[in-house]
């Protein structure tokens, strides 16, 4: 069926210094009108996020729980199958199941993985989704590839959501936009990070151009299934203001880019609440962008633009 593209919103958030903290959080942004609350999926300072999606969930009625992303080379997709499933359900199938490539070079140097090239990487994630998918539905799952091997193993528990919980994509290149056309529910839009770092490449890859053209790369791979798609993009820069320009400009310098050029980066938000809501409106009807995500425990100042937009 062809994606409504209404407007939702969740939050990104990773850190507390107590279950107090961390449930109040989650309840806060159920009560303002959030859909979903996302964990990262790192080794620095964040909570787990398995066990803190079951602390949010527990902790609140309607709020969706997911990982934004769980990197796939962290879990072998058996245990990750057991685990989300067992989350839906406890959840009354309220789980989005997020998951990418792994990108995070220093996360893979401190923990002593081997930091493969993006080609092995994908082509591992491949292979994940297609046994989670096959051991969230009924049947036994026997899968025979280059970096997996499941011989006749029955996926349980079942979801509550069917045929499975909603899968969640999240890359920014040319072979991850095929993946999350094939595979997905959920496409996250994100920066390019082929040094596994945060750097200068990575930043100029989350420019207004460089996402048209990850947009169209998702449209060509996904051909009739496009319109399936819902789109999401996480704002790293969500900032309440009634001095746009100074902002702007604050936030560019570090880039070397213009105020134009800063305005029109698609995970920034920066102005008024008015403004906000006129670009969120803009980037939808330009990059089919509905899926908010806002970061950096910004919820609450940008609540009355979730007010505003929501549903709508």
């Amino acid at each position: 069926m062809p994606h409504d593209r209404k407007f939702r919103f969740g939050i990104q958030t990773a850190r507390a210094k107590s279950r107090q903290e961390w449930v109040e959080r989650a309840r806060k942004a159920e009560d303002l009108g959030y859909s979903s609350l996302f964990v990262p999926d790192h080794f620095d300072d964040q909570l787990a996020p398995l066990p803190a999606m079951m602390a949010a969930a527990e902790a609140t009625t309607t709020l969706r729980v997911g990982s934004l992303v769980f990197d796939n080379d962290y879990k072998h997709p058996v245990v990750l199958h057991k685990e989300a499933a067992t989350m839906d359900l406890l959840s009354d199938g309220r789980l989005e199941l997020g998951i990418g490539a792994g990108w995070m070079r220093s996360d893979y140097d401190q923990a002593g993985m081997p930091f493969e090239s993006p080609g092995v990487r994908i082509e591992r994630l491949k292979e994940s989704l297609a046994i989670l998918k096959g051991l969230f539905a009924d049947g036994p799952v026997t899968h025979n590839g280059k970096h997996y091997t499941i011989t006749g193993l029955e996926g349980t528990p079942k979801p509550v959501q069917k045929p499975h919980p909603p899968i969640l994509v999240g890359g920014g290149g040319l072979r991850m936009m095929g993946v999350a056309a094939r595979e997905a529910d959920i496409v996250g839009i994100n920066f390019t990070l082929p040094n596994g770092v945060v750097d200068r490449v990575a930043m100029e890859s989350g420019g207004a151009d460089a996402t048209k053209q990850k947009i169209e790369w998702l449209r060509r791979a996904a051909g009739e299934r496009f319109g399936e798609l819902e789109l999401n993009i996480t704002i790293f820069a969500p900032i309440v203001t009634d001095d746009r320009k100074a902002m702007a400009e604050r936030i560019g310098a570090g880039g070397g880019m213009g105020v134009e050029d800063t305005l029109a980066v698609p995970h920034f938000l920066i102005g008024t609440v008015d403004q906000i809501a006129d670009d969120l409106r803009q980037r939808r009807e330009e990059y089919g962008f509905s899926y908010i995500v806002i970061s950096r425990d910004a919820y609450e100042p940008l609540a009355p633009v979730v007010n505003k937009l929501a549903g709508t």
